[in-house]
């Protein structure tokens, strides 16, 4: 397996590239378990953070930065973007997204009570890595159904050309890759 070696939030990691199809790879970023490079990269997200009263993610790897970051600013409360309806959901508001790392069409869910907190609210997105923007384009929908104001997009690393979006803050550009694993510029 090949490696892209790379420093994030002043820690280096190595990221597997995996193949998406033929001609396209991506390195892999997962902060699940990953404590030191979630609090580390929470702290340095939470330097450039704009003024919002929420912080909202979708469902899953965006869920341990949320919280840390909220930890560490001292929210008491965080949103998470469901990707499937519980039992203890009520008047819940989805959408459809479909993202570079999924095969397939998702919906993202949200409680009818955290929809009515982003009402009129500041809201702040937040995930690991955006590349299409598709998902953040799913959670910004959500939020304005709701009647929301989303203002701003935050994720550690913005991957191929979203690291060119000015309305973005992010730590570290990510590229894509090759099949073979070289950096595509």
């Amino acid at each position: 397996m090949k490696y892209y070696k790379m420093q994030v939030a002043g820690l280096t990691r190595r990221l597997p590239i995996c193949p998406l199809s033929d001609d396209l790879s991506i390195a892999g970023f997962v902060i699940f378990g990953d404590q030191e490079l979630t609090v580390a990269c929470a702290e340095r997200l939470l330097e450039k953070v704009p003024e919002y009263d929420y912080l909202i993610t979708a469902e899953a790897k965006g869920i341990p930065l949320a919280h840390e970051m909220a930890r560490q600013r001292g929210d008491q409360r965080y949103l998470v973007a469901r990707k499937a309806t519980k039992l203890y959901m009520t008047d819940v508001v989805g959408v459809e997204v479909r993202s570079i790392t999924t095969d397939r069409v998702q919906h993202l869910y949200i409680d009818g009570e955290d929809a009515a907190l982003m009402k009129g609210k500041k809201i702040l997105v937040v995930d690991d890595v955006i590349s299409t923007g598709e998902s953040l384009r799913a959670v910004e929908t959500l939020v304005e159904s709701v009647g929301g104001i989303v203002c701003g997009r935050m994720a550690i690393l913005a991957e191929g050309s979203a690291a060119d979006r000015d309305d973005i803050i992010y730590l570290e550009r990510l590229p894509l890759f090759t099949p073979d694993g070289t950096p595509i510029a």
